[in-house]
């Protein structure tokens, strides 16, 4: 499952959006597809259930939604602000003497 890290804060619209990467205080500018790719991502399907809205949203064919969102999730997993993969905690403090 495709995800944002835990410091990674997203601001999306519809107009686009932008993420916080609070480990370096650096923002990352999004156009309004990738906004898109992102909100659908984040709505907790797969990736090609993410491709068939994004492919109705925008009239496209699912093969190139596919790829549109195959390339922000890589782009974005690549940059160190999203990650795949089950949602990993912070580690336990009381086990500090093992």
């Amino acid at each position: 499952m495709w995800r944002l890290r835990e410091s990674t804060h997203p601001v999306l619209t519809d107009e686009g959006g932008a993420l916080l990467d609070e480990r370096t205080g650096r923002w990352t500018q999004l156009t309004p597809t990738a906004s898109a790719a992102v909100m659908l991502l984040l709505a907790g399907g797969t990736e090609e259930e993410a491709a068939g809205q994004y492919a109705t949203r925008y009239g496209i064919g699912v093969e190139q939604a596919a790829l549109d969102i195959r390339t922000v999730a890589e782009a974005l997993t690549v940059q160190g602000l999203a990650a795949t993969g089950p949602v990993r905690r912070g580690r336990r403090w009381w086990g500090w003497w093992r």
